[in-house]
């Protein structure tokens, strides 16, 4: 009975796990937007804004150097 509570709780902290690096890698994913002017990027809530640089919209932060 022992082996099967241990068995279980390896299971539940390899689920944990799971969800944790699923959730890590799709917020530090960077999506790449095409652009050619700053105009052709996302608006973004103040404090930030996006720029085109080098042909892609990165975002920035206002007072941020």
């Amino acid at each position: 009975m022992e082996r099967r509570k241990n068995m279980i709780q390896i299971l539940i902290f390899v689920y944990a796990l799971i969800i944790f690096i699923s959730l890590f890698l799709v917020v530090t994913s960077e999506t790449h937007i095409p652009c050619v002017h700053h105009d052709d990027c996302p608006k973004r809530p103040y404090p930030r804004f996006m720029k085109c640089v080098d042909n892609f919209c990165e975002t920035w932060i206002i007072g941020w150097e």
